[in-house]
């Protein structure tokens, strides 16, 4: 799947500019970039509390079974 082409972006700056005007356009090039960052940033934390659960792995392997008492052999 391609991203937004150059051509997609020029029509995207367009359409908002008729529906925003030249004066709103900054103002919401600030805010979308605000929404990014923290966007960003909380992906980043969610990625480094995993990360960080992740330092002490639990031990899954099998163990071998214990015998009940009564089929316990004493050493001979």
């Amino acid at each position: 799947m391609g991203g937004i082409g150059a051509s997609g972006i020029i029509l995207l700056v367009l359409i908002a500019l008729l529906l925003f005007g030249p004066n709103k356009l900054p103002e919401l090039g600030r805010a979308f970039g605000r929404t990014l960052r923290e966007f960003k940033k909380g992906a980043n934390d969610l990625m480094a509390d995993n990360n960080d659960r992740n330092v002490h792995p639990v031990d899954i392997t099998p163990q071998e079974k214990e015998q009940p008492s009564s089929e316990r052999r004493l050493p001979e």
